[in-house]
């Protein structure tokens, strides 16, 4: 039997109390508001990140150990879990990096954020807007996708509108539970906005490798504003302009914050590989040989701050990096500190300096 506690300020469910949490073999027992003497510790849900390819130097797609490295990479900044994200890939390499992925998730080492599954970021794509993404697209394929399914827990999937024109794919993931996204696609406002009616529950990356917004061609941009209630935003202040970050918040109401994060992620400048392709890291920004963004360098503890940054109290930048990713994967006991929740904490200081990380009622290293 394991127990432990922490105090300080506590952002609960209801608000924030001073007091301590108290666990019990990795499940929070009790929140107890009470004088603790605060030394101005700031204690929040531990981060969750649903778009995740890689970090330390190692790459989703690797497969083999790669998925540990990743999830311990992250865990050091204070991802307490994550979603192992594939690329477009020759199908063999997606087969590999499900099943590496499957056995992280599995048997999580000690150190290592909890990986909950798989973000399926392609092959279902559209060519006319890869991004970093390599050309190896398929058209929406339901018995390709029943394999994938029997390879790992696939979570996420995004879905361009182009390669599922009659909406088979997306009705065969919705009957089974998974989030479908629409992203890398070039598709009109008219046929975004059907997708949202009729079982796309969010999008990949907003803004990012879609159909801009103009005010007589809306595109996937605009439709997402209109009638998307998730989408996903990588806040590296790289990707997205604060400005346009700000007029998403105001918009959808469970916007939250993804990293992309590539091997880069925790790394030196240099280079990186990220799939089949070669990436060079320089500063914050993570980029192909021609220019084009490639993910980022991003963790979701500076994701955390850039939202402060940019004016979100601390209150809410949490909401966006950790609660409501986990209502959208239907995770209850994630992303909250509350009783019966998984133990999973950041600790910071006054000035938002990470103090700790406790993985599954465990503190990190």
């Amino acid at each position: 039997m394991q127990t432990g506690e922490i105090a300080g300020r506590v952002l609960t469910p209801t608000g924030w109390i001073e007091g301590r949490v108290r666990w019990r073999d990795g499940r929070i027992e009790a929140v107890e508001e009470t004088d603790t003497g605060n030394d101005g510790a700031i204690v929040l849900p531990g981060f969750i990140d649903l778009h995740c390819h890689g970090g330390g130097g190692a790459d989703i797609m690797e497969a083999g150990n790669a998925p540990h490295t990743v999830a311990a990479t992250h865990a050091a900044a204070g991802t307490t879990a994550l979603l192992a994200t594939t690329m477009t890939a020759e199908v063999p390499d997606i087969e590999q990096a499900l099943a590496a992925a499957n056995r992280a998730a599995l048997e999580p080492g000690d150190g290592e954020a909890a990986v909950l599954g798989v973000h399926l970021e392609g092959p279902f794509i559209s060519r006319s807007r890869l991004g970093a993404q390599p050309d190896f697209v398929i058209d929406g394929d339901t018995a390709l996708m029943e394999h994938l399914m029997g390879l790992a827990r696939i979570r996420v999937v995004t879905l361009a509108p182009e390669a599922d024109p009659e909406g088979e794919l997306t009705r065969y993931l919705n009957e089974r539970g998974v989030r479908v996204q629409i992203g890398h696609s070039s598709c009109d406002y008219e046929t975004a906005a059907r997708c949202f009616e009729s079982g796309r529950h969010g999008v990949t990356h907003m803004f990012n490798a879609m159909s801009g917004l103009h005010h007589r061609e809306p595109g996937i941009v605009g439709a997402a504003l209109a009638h998307a209630e998730h989408a996903e935003l990588i806040p590296d202040l790289l990707h997205v302009h604060p400005g346009a970050i700000r007029a998403a918040l105001r918009a959808i109401p469970n916007l939250y914050a993804v990293t992309d994060a590539t091997p880069a992620s925790g790394m030196p400048d240099g280079d990186y590989r990220l799939g089949t392709q070669h990436v060079k890291k320089c500063g914050n920004g993570v980029r192909l040989a021609d220019g084009t963004l490639a993910g980022s360098s991003l963790t979701m503890l500076q994701a955390f701050r850039n939202l402060v940054s940019i004016g979100l109290g601390i209150d809410e930048a949490s909401r966006r990096t950790a609660t409501i990713a986990a209502d959208y994967l239907g995770l209850t006991d994630r992303g909250r500190i509350a009783p019966g929740a998984v133990a999973d904490f950041v600790v910071l200081d006054r000035n938002l300096e990470l103090r700790s990380v406790i993985l599954r009622g465990k503190p990190r290293g």
